[in-house]
């Protein structure tokens, strides 16, 4: 049985990598994206979405927290990224909630314990099946 395709977007290369090493040394296949790419239409978010088909998608919500908030709705409003689970990450959880309203993202500053957050989120959200 082919192992779950989690797809990692964000807006740093760094973080992209940390996180596809973390959830690659726990078994899972990734694949990845810039989220700066996804913006300026340079990555075609439905395309790439139906090509990987991914079960969970890591995405970051960066500053400016509004304006990338906007986005993520947009891009979640696709039909494609329906049939996918979102875990949401970002560096400032308090700031974020204060602009958008509560959200479930993770915070990710760079502590060990975090990537360790993630994993078990994109377990989570894979069921018993991942």
């Amino acid at each position: 049985m082919a192992k779950p395709i989690i797809a990692v977007f964000n807006s740093s290369g760094d973080t992209v990598e940390m996180l596809r090493t973390a959830l690659e040394a726990d078994g899972l296949h990734t694949v990845s994206g810039h989220i700066g790419e996804l913006k300026k239409g340079e990555l075609d978010f439905v395309a790439f979405v139906e090509h990987h088909r991914p079960a969970v998608i890591v995405y970051d919500i960066s500053m400016p927290y509004e304006t990338n908030w906007n986005f993520l709705k947009l891009v979640r409003s696709s039909q494609t990224a329906q049939q996918c689970r979102f875990i949401l990450t970002t560096t400032n959880k308090p700031a974020l909630d204060k602009l958008v309203g509560e959200t479930e993202a993770l915070e990710i500053i760079g502590k060990p314990y975090d990537l360790e957050r993630v994993v078990a989120a994109v377990r989570d959200a894979l069921g018993p099946a991942g």
